[in-house]
């Protein structure tokens, strides 16, 4: 690393640095879905250190807690798609977005934005047809149904549609895209 000059402070300004005063805190940017995956989420590590307790310290596993912590893991990921859709947040490939002019961006961003609304619908029919033929199937150590499971995936892939379609009209009226708004976001997406 390069030697960067850093001005010295002393140990009593660094004990005292974490004492300001951050200002209330934003939940804005947040939404259900975000707070239902938080607490899915939450669910799923008390099931997973009930899991771990119960195996290596009590040497007698709970057989359930890992296929519910699996199921949980599913519900997660896919909710979690909901929020990355919202804040436009996925995985992109912007080589093309960095080198073309502005108004070629924008129309490819739209183009991108209807085949992701297109995709998103497409599996949301795909996942209600998968649903009529495994639905009523029972999970293996709890006696609950997987629809539980399948019905939160599909209804996960309607949300992300939803947000794509939401997506697509903030891009159509405003001046910059979602996906301009969360690069200038930096990291957090906050």
């Amino acid at each position: 690393m390069a030697d960067q000059d850093h001005t010295p402070i002393s140990v009593e300004e660094m004990a005292h640095a974490f004492e300001d005063d951050a200002g209330p805190v934003d939940l804005t940017p947040y939404s259900i879905e975000d707070w239902v995956t938080l607490a899915l989420f939450w669910g799923m590590a008390l099931c997973v250190f009930l899991q771990f307790f119960t195996r290596y310290a009590l040497n007698n596993s709970l057989a359930w807690t890992e296929e519910i912590a699996a199921n949980c893991l599913v519900v997660i990921v896919f909710l979690g798609s909901v929020m990355c859709v919202r804040m436009g947040r996925h995985i992109i490939v912007d080589l093309l977005y960095n080198i073309l002019p502005r108004p070629v961006v924008r129309a490819l961003e739209v183009v991108v934005d209807l085949i992701s609304i297109g995709f998103f619908a497409y599996m949301s029919w795909l996942m209600w047809r998968y649903i009529a033929v495994v639905g009523n199937e029972r999970m293996v150590t709890v006696d609950l149904p997987r629809g539980i499971v399948f019905y939160t995936v599909f209804a996960s892939f309607v949300m992300m549609a939803l947000r794509a379609l939401q997506n697509f009209a903030r891009d159509l009226t405003n001046k910059k895209t979602v996906r301009q708004q969360a690069a200038e976001t930096g990291v957090t997406g906050i």
